[in-house]
């Protein structure tokens, strides 16, 4: 017989539900290490958009960054799927919407995490009226963008 991991009711995975103070603390600290890592690599990620051999040209390691960063990512990714269990289409959908919210041509690390955490927060809201858990809302909204982009993108391309 398993252990829940937290203390009172924790919520199915996928939820938000089963999350409170205690685990808070070890996951800010973890957050806050990994925050200040990409801090430090996101310049050097802002030089690779413009190739390796521009960025080796500035000095920019090519590879130990793009290595560090896969592993901040990673660490990233598991952070929030330890707290909250696995929450799907955030991560696909939330650059897409925050590339055609600001107009850029790139990828904006900031605004994609502004677009996922207000995607999430949206998500969770609904997820409560609703009675689901938030992996459910965000698998639906964010397959439904997903979709709606694709064939966007089909019917634009087919016009050329």
């Amino acid at each position: 017989m398993s252990t829940p991991r937290c203390s009172r009711p924790c919520g199915p995975p996928g939820s938000l539900n089963g999350l409170g103070y205690e685990q808070l603390v070890p996951l800010a600290g973890v957050l806050a290490i990994l925050v200040v890592a990409l801090a430090v690599l996101a310049p050097s990620i802002g030089q690779l958009e413009s190739g390796d051999d521009a960025a080796r040209g500035v000095g920019v390691r090519a590879n130990a960054v793009r290595s560090a960063s896969v592993v901040v990512g990673v660490a990233l990714t598991a952070l929030v799927t330890a707290a909250a269990g696995p929450i799907s289409f955030v991560a696909l959908a939330a650059p897409q919407i925050a590339r055609r919210l600001t107009r850029s041509p790139g990828l904006n690390l900031t605004s994609s995490a502004l677009v996922g955490a207000s995607v999430l927060l949206a998500s969770d809201i609904l997820a409560q009226r609703l009675g689901f858990p938030v992996g459910v809302v965000t698998a639906a909204l964010g397959g439904a963008y997903l979709a709606w982009l694709l064939a966007t993108e089909l019917r634009r391309t087919q016009k050329i």
